[in-house]
């Protein structure tokens, strides 16, 4: 048997990727987040499937229930939301799996961050504006941040942030990172993106926090800030420039 461990996306039940789905299709056991994994993506489990919420489960539980399957000789699909490669408690678990000598494999998703550029209708890196992404969270009833990964240190970079699990903070966020980018650095704030019920609030770090508690977001939010959200003014790639395609001709 295989555990596999699927990025089921950021929330509509069609941005899971066709390996996973043909994963999910085949297996026997599936064990979801209730609270986060479109049920929608449940229908497409075989008959008969186990189907197992985690979401009230902790980390012994769940092992034991893949131990289960193990025994039986049973697939396991463990849908996760977004991407497995980002704040999902993954490692952990593959960890647990290693010591047991149980296989599995990984099947990337579409994480949330990238859900929410598309609803942005923006583009992360732009030329000459901003190529670097920096992906983070905040401690609130979460592990402790590691030494040197504190918003103010991280800011000191001028650099794109995306923080996940952090629209409880935006107060204390925008207090962080005032000092770095300045008041009128854009923001933008994207609940359930994806989702039918997707809510976008776009302002600058002066009035963010604001409009998020105008707007009752509280959670399953990922915040955006940076310069690239309003860059209109900036060079083509080297990708498609005139000038790469003279380079290229005369080499």
């Amino acid at each position: 048997m295989t555990v596999y461990f699927i990025g089921a996306g950021p929330g509509a039940a069609d941005l899971i990727t066709l390996r996973g789905l043909r994963r999910l299709q085949t297996s026997p056991v599936c064990l979801y987040a209730g609270s986060l994994v479109p049920r929608e993506l449940l229908d497409s489990c075989p008959p008969g499937t186990r189907l197992v919420d985690t979401a009230d489960l902790n980390l012994d539980e769940i092992v034991a229930e893949v131990l289960t399957a193990h025994r039986d000789g049973l697939d396991v699909a463990r849908l996760h939301s977004g991407d497995p490669s980002v704040f999902s408690a993954v490692a952990e678990q593959m960890r647990r799996l290693d010591a047991l000598g149980v296989p599995y494999e990984v099947v990337p998703g579409v994480p949330a961050f990238a859900a929410a550029a598309a609803a942005l209708g923006r583009e992360l890196t732009v030329p000459g504006v901003g190529q670097t992404v920096i992906l983070t969270r905040t401690s609130a009833r979460a592990t402790p941040m590691p030494p040197g990964e504190d918003l103010t240190t991280l800011g000191a970079s001028k650099a794109t942030m995306v923080l996940h699990l952090a629209v409880r903070r935006i107060d204390q966020v925008v207090a962080e990172l005032l000092p770095s980018y300045g008041s009128d650095c854009p923001v933008a704030v994207v609940a359930r993106a994806s989702r039918e019920d997707e809510v976008v609030v776009r302002g600058t770090l002066a009035d963010i926090a604001g409009q998020v508690h105008a707007a009752g977001i509280r959670r399953t939010a990922v915040i955006v800030v940076g310069r690239v959200l309003s860059a209109t003014q900036f060079p083509d790639s080297h990708l498609y420039s005139v000038e790469r395609e003279r380079s290229c001709g005369g080499s």
